[in-house]
């Protein structure tokens, strides 16, 4: 099979691979889309970051570089291992693309193996990608997915439960207002999540495209500029003066973290969603003097199931989040160098492995 491989910093490469094997415990999944994941961009321009290098095997999947990428997929199960008797071949699914230790709980009531020693991802870590044609994953992060659901869009399940979690995180709630700085996908994403819970949502935004992507697809009451807009005084005047209930950080930029913290009201609730590559500077005094409350938030833990239900009851459209389609060819050339260089004219580009539906 065809997998595209990360080598290194700047190397990537699409191999032919033998077919993983179905082991107990395992389901087997045909691809159908891999959406490319700012972490994937970290680890081509930076990395390697949570891929292990060469000669560091990782301490739970003992897989070192080169390693298949890719995290956010969806696919068809086309084989089933010994002891899994609740999914059939044929059936639509989602990953939650953990590489956990086996002694650690993941059962429903659990609200922390996400944050348990040596947790990595599928696609990052080992254990297979969705940037190849077939996986084979563990029954328990194989998630069905009515097959109503486009696959396309199914492959947004993933980035929109990083969405889910920082909301539920928050506390926000219907009728709070709520201010997103940055609509990239995750924050576009994490709007989607405020609007179907009933909050107002206000994204702060320089690229016109992203913004007119955010008022077009219904994720924003209020789309700014900071470019042009105070955007706390715009914050302000559209909660009559008090400023925002809950902020979110979608863009690992200081004078955004800044500015969420100025447009705040008093005893708000920060929630930093993005991955700094560097330290920041922060107002500790201001955070004491409004009585800010500053929570961090890292992808998902039990989140996929409700998730799932949003999509499949209609409260998420995921298809305007969709600006691109390409095959494993043009992974670097159509989908990486689009979103480094040119990132305000796309939100997630999906690819598919085998080049069926393209």
């Amino acid at each position: 099979m065809k997998a595209a491989r990360y080598y290194d910093r700047g190397d990537i490469r699409i191999d032919d691979l033998p077919e993983p094997v179905l082991s107990p415990g395992t389901v087997g999944v045909d691809v159908a889309w891999c959406g490319i994941c700012g972490t994937d961009l970290h680890e081509y321009l930076e990395g390697p970051i949570f891929a292990p290098a060469q000669g560091q095997p990782h301490p739970i999947s003992g897989e070192s570089l080169p390693i298949t990428l890719g995290h956010e997929f969806s696919g068809v199960v086309y084989a089933v291992g010994e002891g899994v008797d609740d999914i059939e071949v044929g059936q639509h699914v989602v990953i939650e693309p953990y590489i956990i230790r086996d002694d650690v709980d993941t059962g429903p009531e659990s609200r922390d193996y996400h944050l348990s020693p040596d947790m990595n991802f599928i696609g990052l870590a080992g254990r297979g990608g969705g940037l190849g044609e077939k996986v084979v994953v563990q029954r328990r992060w194989v998630h069905p997915i009515d097959s109503s659901v486009p696959l396309d869009q199914a492959a947004l399940i993933e980035p929109l439960s990083v969405g889910y979690h920082a909301v539920e995180r928050s506390g926000a709630k219907a009728g709070d207002f709520a201010l997103v700085g940055g609509a990239g996908p995750i924050g576009l994403l994490t709007a989607a999540v405020l609007k179907a819970l009933g909050v107002t949502v206000a994204i702060s935004e320089l690229s016109p495209l992203r913004r007119q992507k955010a008022l077009d697809s219904g994720v924003a009451d209020h789309a700014l500029d900071p470019a042009v807009a105070d955007v706390t005084e715009e914050v302000r005047r559209l909660t009559g003066g008090k400023g925002a209930d809950v902020a979110f950080e979608c863009s690992s930029v200081q004078a955004v973290l800044d500015t969420l913290m100025e447009a705040l009201r008093p005893t708000g609730v920060l929630v930093v969603v993005s991955i700094w590559g560097k330290r920041a500077n922060f107002d500790m005094h201001k955070l004491v003097m409004k009585e800010i409350d500053l929570r961090g938030t890292i992808a998902y833990v039990n989140s996929h199931p409700a998730v799932i239900k949003m999509v499949e009851s209609g409260q998420i459209d995921l298809s305007p989040f969709i600006t691109g389609k390409i095959g494993l060819e043009g992974l670097v050339d159509e989908g990486f160098d689009t979103l480094i260089n040119r990132n305000e004219s796309a939100v997630k580009i999906l690819v598919s492995p085998s080049g069926e539906g393209l």
